[in-house]
């Protein structure tokens, strides 16, 4: 498939994709970057920065969601949100001052879990 045949494709899944889905593919996208930057082995890479930059953007979306007044969320599910992703932001933040590939781990798995559970998956 050429590349702009897979942008086209790529830019469809994604009008058509439920905000649920869209979550979901974005969670995996930061988990594969975070990944990808342990497998690069170079802490200190601008990959590795790169992947921790989008994933403490996401999480900040996230948290300005929950937090949000006119979320249609019940307000525990939003609380719960707001506490993985202050947990989320903070870890993120210390692996940028001091990238411990050991402590990308739980954060690959958040997202990925938190990606599972958006599509309906266990």
């Amino acid at each position: 498939m050429s590349n702009s045949a897979a942008s086209a494709y790529a830019r469809v899944a994604t009008t058509t994709a439920s905000p649920r889905d869209i979550e979901a593919q974005t969670l995996l996208k930061a988990a594969n970057k975070l990944q990808d930057a342990i497998n690069n082995a170079d802490p200190l890479s601008e990959q590795t920065m790169q992947a921790l930059m989008f994933n403490r953007k996401l999480w900040t979306i996230f948290l300005s969601e929950a937090m949000r007044e006119n979320n249609p969320q019940p307000l525990d599910v939003r609380q719960k949100i707001a506490n993985i992703s202050v947990f989320v932001l903070s870890q993120t933040a210390a692996l940028q001052m001091s990238p411990q590939f050991d402590h990308f781990r739980p954060l690959i798995e958040i997202n990925r879990n938190i990606a599972a559970g958006l599509s309906g998956r266990p």
